[in-house]
């Protein structure tokens, strides 16, 4: 089954993200949603989750799914937001309690913050499965960007996050506390043993040098032969070297201290104080 796929672009943050319609009725899934961030004031904004819900309800299409595919650490969900307007499940790999664990340390969170996932509504193994009406879901996990990263396999469909980008920008960093460069190798070589049809569907684009517009929809057989860090069949040990070399060079990304505290609770902010304040923490030297 090919599922009918709109991506909606997000410039302030490079991020994707998508509803995946099963073709054969109105049931949809939302990708990896958007919650607009001004750091400098500390204001959100729901503009870009707004576009996503009147497309929905102008399509007449029900939400069942919310779909994370990884903790972000480049912009907030705002999962919360859109099932508040349509409904739907929030769903992320079952592997969040290790971010959860490593993030609630770094943020001082204390015992009041839960590391069990239990802000989400479905933690999805590997090799789980999930229905979009008539339309099944099968969830890969590709760890090595992070340690909760999940591939969902959707008909014909692949929406990998940020464990790859359009073949003229490579891969993922993994240079984030519980990231290792070859376990990416490894999840990667996963997600290029489908078959070669199969259309892979990014979490970012960023227009590789050269490219005039942004893109975000390749294939297995564009991602084997083209990856400018992948392909070509290159070795585990050629892009090692390769990704570490690369991510000690990297920047943090600017939205990193807010995202993680935001996303790794399902996009809810931290629980306000006793006059209805919100605050999020800036942890000095850690990351």
């Amino acid at each position: 089954m090919s599922p009918d796929v709109t991506g909606f672009f997000d410039e302030a943050t490079n991020t994707i993200s998508y509803v995946v319609r099963d073709p054969k009725g109105t049931s949809c899934a939302i990708v990896d949603s958007v919650l607009d961030f001004e750091y400098s004031s500390g204001r959100t904004d729901t503009r870009s989750a707004d576009a996503i819900i009147k497309f929905v309800q102008d399509k007449g299409y029900e939400v069942q799914w919310l779909l994370e595919s990884h903790v972000h650490a480049d912009h907030l969900s705002a999962a919360p937001y859109i099932q508040n307007k349509l409904g739907g499940k929030i769903g992320i790999g079952d592997r969040i309690t290790v971010v959860q664990d490593t993030f609630g340390k770094v943020f001082n969170e204390g015992t009041e913050f839960q590391r069990d996932g239990s802000q989400f509504d479905a933690l999805f193994k590997d090799g789980d499965s999930f229905h979009i009406g008539q339309m099944r879901g099968d969830v890969m996990h590709t760890p090595g960007h992070t340690p909760a990263c999940l591939t969902y396999v959707i008909g014909d469909a692949a929406f990998v996050g940020d464990t790859l980008f359009m073949p003229d920008f490579g891969t993922a960093r993994c240079d984030f506390p519980g990231g290792s460069s070859e376990t990416l190798y490894n999840s990667i070589q996963k997600i290029l043993a489908l078959p070669d049809a199969t259309r892979i569907f990014v979490g970012h684009d960023y227009k590789a040098p050269g490219r005039d517009e942004y893109e975000w929809e390749t294939t297995v057989a564009e991602q084997k032969a083209l990856n400018v860090h992948i392909g070509e069949g290159k070795s585990a040990e050629e892009f090692v070297a390769m990704r570490d070399s690369r991510d000690a060079s990297l920047a943090m990304p600017k939205l990193i201290i807010p995202s993680l505290q935001v996303n790794m609770r399902a996009g809810k902010m931290p629980e306000p104080d006793e006059k209805g304040d919100v605050f999020l923490k800036v942890p000095v030297n850690k990351l």
